[in-house]
């Protein structure tokens, strides 16, 4: 029996796609071969990236001028690949609002100056800051931010002013959760093992103007958009059964109509769980109602013998990874594309149970 997955990340994945890829796991479309074992430089591989690419473009609506990269090392590895890559006047602005952001500014800082220009460190990271107006360096190359923070379930939901910098986003945990204007972004890249397909394949999208032969002194080959965009991410043998997993998912999306619907689907999911935590006398959010995320929601009880018992009952009735991140305690439940309604109103439903044995309300 499937339970139900509220991992932050690896994360559910529709089961259609998962069933497609078991019944090809053997024999993908009569190659006599698994995906996982066939060349990178076959034409069958080729047509499987080449299509990924395609459907992401259509379901992003990614202009021309933007190259699309399927890269290894995970969202961490971009930490130092857009210093290095971007950072012409080795100055850069950075907005922390949560781990994430917090090490991608100190990765920075390692090749120039690393600006932390706005953080809601000061609150537990429970809340985005404004950023309409903010001290933006005059030679900042780009501005930074990560723009759904899985950890502590904040999003920005109006992108910062840049004063005509460059934007750079980690959308990690809300890639294709709804529809995105790309053209507001310089680059803009995700690890995909949250919304997307298994971990070891980061995503990144980038404007072509930013690809350039000027990269920081002494980075790593691997490490240049150039050579990757040069090589339609073929410069090496890619993380080649991920994509095909991930292109698989990019069907899936087309199928369920598209990014609106998408964010419709996680709307009305999200309200579900939020209206009944606005409402609990036992379970309480942690972060500003209008910073809300729709794909992370943390929760606490106020007591955490009690947050444990909630885990340890939760996981034993099929609701399971719902455990907060090591460094915030209490509990999150990350409520991807791939999450049924289903799987949140029964978790409500649980909670309501779990609230009524240990309250008597």
């Amino acid at each position: 029996m499937r339970v139900y997955n509220f991992s932050a990340g690896p994360a559910v994945l529709p089961e259609e796609v998962l069933k497609e890829a078991a019944a090809e796991m053997l024999d993908y479309q009569g190659s006599g071969m698994s995906v996982m074992e066939m060349s990178h430089r076959s034409k069958v591989y080729d047509k499987i990236i080449k299509d990924a690419e395609a459907d992401l473009r259509e379901l992003m609506q990614i202009p021309d001028n933007y190259k699309v990269l399927f890269l290894q090392g995970g969202a961490s590895s971009q930490f130092a690949m857009i210093p290095m890559n971007l950072m012409k006047n080795k100055v850069a602005d950075y907005i922390v609002t949560g781990q994430w952001a917090k090490k991608a500014y100190q990765e920075a800082a390692l090749y120039g100056k690393a600006n932390k220009i706005a953080s809601s460190e000061d609150e537990t990271f429970s809340y985005i800051p404004d950023c309409s107006d903010l001290p933006i360096s005059e030679d900042a190359d780009y501005v930074y931010i990560c723009e759904n923070n899985t950890i502590y379930g904040t999003k920005f939901k109006t992108l910062p002013n840049t004063k005509g910098k460059t934007l750079v986003a980690d959308v990690s945990s809300c890639f294709l959760s709804e529809p995105v204007d790309v053209t507001k972004y310089g680059l803009i890249y995700g690890g995909v093992q949250k919304n997307i397909g298994p971990a070891g394949v980061v995503i990144v999208i980038v404007r072509e103007d930013l690809i350039t032969e000027e990269v920081l002194p002494g980075t790593p080959t691997m490490f240049k958009y150039k050579i990757h965009a040069d090589n339609e991410s073929l410069y090496n043998t890619p993380p080649a059964y991920g994509i095909y997993i991930c292109g698989k998912v990019f069907k899936w999306l087309k199928k369920q109509g598209g990014l609106e619907a998408m964010k419709e689907h996680n709307e009305k999911k999200a309200k579900i769980l939020y209206d009944y935590l606005d409402e609990s006398s036992l379970f309480k959010g942690t972060v500003r109602k209008e910073d809300r995320s729709l794909m992370n929601v943390p929760f606490v009880t106020g007591s955490e013998e009690l947050d444990a018992e909630f885990v340890k009952e939760a996981a034993a009735a099929g609701f399971v990874n719902l455990k907060g991140h090591r460094s915030v305690g209490g509990m999150r439940a990350s409520i991807y594309n791939a999450m049924p309604i289903e799987g949140v109103e029964k978790l409500v439903a649980f909670m309501k149970d779990f609230e009524k044995n240990h309250t008597g309300a």
